[in-house]
C-alpha cells in the first residue's frame, strides 16, 4: 500500500471517528424529538399492529381520494380526523410519566389500555358523525336537534384532549380559554363583553360546521399536507437525507468552514419536506454536527448552526411545511402566488446564514475538509441521482404545468415507490446477487415509510383541527374584541403592532407546533395588521401579514428558554441547551429582520413584480443588507469590527432593505440611487476591512 493510499484509509477513519456519535448523545435527542409530540406508546406483542395497520390504511386512503376516490370534500375532512384521532388515542398514553397504581394504566407504555380503546373508538365515531349525517345536519344548521349537540360536544372534548397528549397542553389551554371566553362574554367587564354564546351556538359553529373544526386548515391537512409529509417520509426511509447531506459536503467540504455550509445546504433540502425542525435535526445533525466539531466549530455554534438552518428549512419553497397550502387557501390565490412571495425572503435567509458560518470560520481560522476527507461529487451525485428524480417531479408538476399540490404530490409519491422498490434490487444485481431479497425489502420500506407517514400526520391533523375551534370562537365575537384590544396596545402604530405581534407568535409557537401557531395568529392578528396600516394610512398586503406570522411562529424553535430545537441540537453536540438557543436566536434574528422588513418594502415579497430581472436585482441588494445586518449583529465582517463601523453596517441594511423609506428622508425619490448610495457606503466599509483582515488561517475572536 503506498503512502497516499494509508493517508487517504487514515483521513476515511477519522471522518468515520467523527461520524461515530456518542450514543446517549443521539438518544437523548430522538427522545426530544419524540418529547415534541408528547412520546410514542412502544406496544408489544400483538397489539403492536394496530397502529401500523391504521397508519397504512390511512396513507392507501389519502392516496385513493388523490386519484381515483371522487369524494365530498366534508367526508374527507371527517375521515382524516377520525384516522387521526383514532391513532392519537392509541398512540399516546394520557400521562407521560409512569404511574403506579390503580391509575397505572393512565402512563401505559407497552399497550393500549382498554380506557384508551373506548376513548378513541368515541373521538373517531364523533369525527365522522359530520360524514355519517352530513345532509340532516346542514338542513338543521342554527338548530341542531340535541343528538347533534352532545356529539358536537363529546368531539370538541375529545380533540382538546387528543391536543393534549399530541401537541402539549398550550393548544388546548388556548382553546380551552377561547371557548369559555365565549360562554361568559357578557359577564366581562363592558369593554370586552357581548352575547354570551349557548352550547347549541357554540357546537353547531366549532364542530358542525366548516367554519371551526373542519375549516380551511383541516381541508388543506386532509388534501395536500398529508400527501407531502408522506413524499418526505418515503425520501428519508429511503435514505435520500444522508445523500443530502454527502453531496452538500462533496461541493462544500473543502471551503473554509465547508461542514458548517455543507449542514445549511443539507439541512435545507431535508427541510424542503420536513414539517418539524427538530426531525430535520435528528436527521442531518447528527452527521453535520460532529463534523463541524471536527473542524473546529466550538460546540456551541456547532449545533446553533444547524439549528438555526433545521428552523429556516421550513421557509424554503416550494413546501413550506403545510404553511404555503393553507396561505394559500386562506387568501383564495394560487399555490404558485405564495411560493413567489416567500421566495426572496427564504433565499436571503440561507444566503446569509452562509455567510455568518464563513464569518464564524473566519473568526477562528478554521479550515476546511481536506481532499481525502471530503467525498467525492461525481461518486456521491451518481449513488444518489434517483432520490432527485421524484423531487424533480414534484417541482415540474408545480411549476411548469402547474398542476394542484395534491395531484404533483401524488405522483411524485408513485415515482418514490419506484425508486425504493427497485434500488436495492439493482444494487444487488450490480454485485451479481440474488434480486428477490432485494424487492422484498423495498416493499418493506414503502410499507416502513406509510407506517412513519401516518404517524407523522398525527400531529398535524389533530393540530389543524384543535387550532380550527380557536378560529371558530374567533368569528363568534372575540375577533372584533381582539382588534380593539391590540389596536389600543399599539396605539394605531403600525411598527408597534408588527413588534407586538411578533412577540405574540414567539410566545404561541413555544408551546405549539409551527402550523398550529400559524393558523392561531393569521386568524387573530394578520386581518388586524391589514386594517390598522389601511386605518393610518400605510397599505399592508395580507400575503405580507400572513408570511410574517408564519414566520415568527417558526422562529419560536429556537426561541429561550423552551426552544427544543435548540435542546435537541445541544444534545448531539454535548452543549449547553440555553446558551445553543441564545447563539441560534442570535443567528436567526437575520430571519427577524426580513419578516420586519417585507412588512414595510412589498418589494421583498415581489407585490406586483412579475419580471426575472427586477427580481433578481432585489434579491441581491436584499442580500447586502441582510449581510451588513449579519455582520453588525456578530461582530465581524472581514475582521473584527470596530465600534464606529456598526451605525454605518445598519445604515446601510436600512437603505439597501428600505430604499423607499430611507430615500424619503433625504429628498431622493429613485430607489435607484439609493442602492447605489448604500452599495458605495459597503464598499468603503469592505476597503477597511480588507486592510486589516488577519493572515489565512489564523483565529481573531471579536
Amino acid at each position: 500500500m503506498t503512502d497516499h493510499e494509508m493517508n487517504q484509509d487514515e483521513a476515511r477513519e477519522d471522518v468515520a471517528r467523527a461520524s461515530d456519535l456518542d450514543e446517549a448523545g443521539i438518544e437523548e435527542a430522538k427522545r426530544i424529538a419524540e418529547e415534541e409530540e408528547a412520546g410514542y406508546r412502544h406496544l408489544t406483542g400483538p397489539t403492536r399492529h394496530i397502529v401500523p395497520v391504521l397508519a397504512v390504511v390511512w396513507c392507501l386512503f389519502q392516496l385513493s381520494i388523490a386519484s381515483w376516490l371522487l369524494m365530498n370534500s366534508i367526508y374527507i375532512r371527517a375521515i382524516h380526523l377520525g384516522f387521526a384521532m383514532l391513532i392519537a388515542y392509541f398512540s399516546y398514553p394520557a400521562v407521560k410519566r409512569p404511574l403506579k397504581g390503580v391509575f397505572s394504566f393512565l402512563s401505559a407504555r407497552t399497550k393500549i389500555p382498554v380506557f384508551d380503546y373506548l376513548l378513541g373508538i368515541a373521538a373517531c365515531g364523533s369525527a365522522l358523525y359530520l360524514w355519517l349525517d352530513y345532509e340532516g345536519i346542514m338542513s338543521r344548521y342554527g338548530t341542531p336537534e340535541p343528538r347533534d349537540v352532545i356529539i358536537g360536544a363529546v368531539l370538541v372534548l375529545l380533540l382538546l384532549e387528543a391536543a393534549r397528549r399530541v401537541v402539549g397542553p398550550a393548544l388546548t389551554v388556548i382553546a380551552t380559554l377561547f371557548s369559555s371566553y365565549v360562554f361568559f362574554a357578557e359577564y366581562m367587564p363592558e369593554a370586552f363583553a357581548f352575547r354570551s354564546a349557548s352550547l347549541q351556538k357554540y357546537v353547531d359553529k366549532v364542530a358542525l360546521s366548516t367554519e371551526g373544526i373542519y375549516g380551511i386548515p383541516l381541508d388543506v391537512s386532509a388534501m395536500i399536507v398529508f400527501l407531502f409529509v408522506l413524499f418526505g417520509a418515503m425520501l428519508e426511509r429511503a435514505g435520500a437525507g444522508k445523500f443530502f447531506i454527502e453531496l452538500a459536503l462533496s461541493m462544500l467540504g473543502r471551503f473554509k468552514g465547508g461542514p458548517a455550509k455543507a449542514a445549511i445546504v443539507g439541512s435545507g433540502l431535508t427541510g424542503l419536506v420536513s414539517g418539524s425542525s427538530i426531525a430535520n435535526i435528528v436527521t442531518t445533525g447528527t452527521f453535520t454536527i460532529p463534523l463541524m466539531k471536527k473542524v473546529g466549530y466550538a460546540p456551541t455554534k456547532a449545533a446553533a448552526i444547524e439549528v438555526a438552518a433545521s428552523t429556516d428549512g421550513q421557509l424554503a419553497p416550494p413546501i413550506m411545511g403545510a404553511a404555503a397550502f393553507i396561505i394559500a387557501e386562506y387568501l383564495s390565490v394560487p399555490y404558485l402566488d405564495v411560493i413567489k412571495a416567500a421566495a426572496i425572503p427564504a433565499f436571503v435567509s440561507y444566503a446569509t446564514l452562509f455567510f455568518i458560518a464563513h464569518v464564524e470560520a473566519s473568526k477562528a481560522g478554521l479550515r476546511g475538509l481536506t481532499k481525502e476527507e471530503t467525498p467525492k461529487f461525481g461518486s456521491v451525485l451518481m449513488s444518489g441521482l434517483h432520490y432527485l428524480l421524484p423531487i424533480f417531479v414534484l417541482v415540474y408538476e408545480l411549476v411548469v404545468p402547474r398542476h394542484s399540490p395534491e395531484l404533483a404530490a401524488f405522483r411524485a409519491i408513485v415515482v418514490m415507490m419506484f425508486v425504493m422498490l427497485l434500488q436495492e434490487p439493482v444494487r444487488l444485481f450490480r454485485r451479481k446477487e440474488p434480486v428477490g431479497p432485494g424487492f422484498r425489502r423495498g416493499l418493506e420500506s414503502i410499507v416502513s415509510a406509510m407506517v412513519s407517514g401516518g404517524r407523522n400526520m398525527v400531529t398535524v391533523g389533530i393540530a389543524t383541527a384543535a387550532a380550527g375551534i380557536i378560529v371558530g370562537v374567533v368569528t363568534m365575537g372575540i375577533g372584533g374584541i381582539i382588534t380593539e384590544v391590540v389596536e389600543f396596545l399599539s396605539g394605531g402604530n403600525i411598527f408597534a403592532l408588527v413588534i407586538i405581534t411578533a412577540i405574540a407568535s414567539l410566545l404561541l409557537g413555544m408551546g405549539l407546533p409551527t402550523t398550529a401557531t400559524y393558523i392561531v395568529m393569521a386568524a387573530l392578528t394578520a386581518p388586524i395588521i391589514v386594517q390598522v396600516g389601511a386605518d393610518n394610512g400605510f397599505i399592508v398586503p395580507l400575503m405580507a401579514a400572513h408570511l410574517f406570522c408564519f414566520y415568527f411562529g417558526i422562529l419560536a424553535d429556537d426561541t429561550p428558554p423552551v426552544g427544543l430545537a435548540a435542546y435537541a441540537a445541544a444534545a448531539i453536540a454535548k452543549s449547553p441547551p440555553i446558551p445553543t438557543g441564545i447563539q441560534g436566536f442570535m443567528y436567526d434574528i437575520r430571519t427577524a429582520m426580513i419578516a420586519i422588513m417585507f412588512i414595510f418594502n412589498h418589494d421583498l415579497i415581489l407585490h406586483g413584480i412579475n419580471t426575472w430581472g427586477m427580481a433578481i436585482l432585489i434579491f441581491v441588494m436584499a442580500c447586502i443588507g441582510n449581510f451588513a445586518f449579519a455582520a453588525a449583529t456578530q461582530g465581524w465582517y472581514m475582521a473584527a469590527n470596530k465600534w464606529y463601523e456598526i451605525p454605518f453596517f445598519l445604515l446601510v441594511t436600512f437603505i439597501m432593505m428600505q430604499p423607499g423609506y430611507s430615500g424619503a428622508w433625504i429628498g431622493i425619490e429613485n430607489k435607484y440611487v439609493m442602492y447605489l448610495i448604500g452599495i458605495g457606503i459597503m464598499a468603503l466599509i469592505s476597503l477597511n476591512h480588507f486592510r486589516r483582515r488577519p493572515p489565512h488561517g489564523s483565529a481573531q475572536v471579536a
